[in-house]
């Protein structure tokens, strides 16, 4: 069995959507990690303040889906909607 894989990256358009991501990134992190199929969740900062580097790995598209899901539907989702996601997906398939 292949595990899913997300790769990329949240892009904000201004210091605004960053400081979201700021202050609603550490509840979804810890959230997130407690999933039942996380394997992997990663979302850091890079060198510019306006991008972040996302990688995650869950073990099957049924777990990566709750994920999405959940996301999608919690207090982060919502704060962040209009935030740019440029992201590769693998092992959907």
């Amino acid at each position: 069995m292949d595990h899913v894989r997300l790769s990329g990256r949240l892009l904000c358009k201004n210091t605004a959507e960053a400081e979201l991501v700021t202050a609603y990134l550490p509840g979804h992190i810890e959230l997130t990690r407690k999933e039942q199929g996380c394997i992997f969740f990663e979302v850091a900062p890079t060198q510019d303040p306006l991008i972040w580097s996302v990688e995650e790995r869950f073990t099957d598209p049924a777990a990566f889906r709750t994920h999405q899901e959940r996301g999608a539907s919690s207090l982060w989702g919502r704060m962040t909607r209009a935030i740019t996601r440029d992201y590769t997906i693998s092992g959907l398939d």
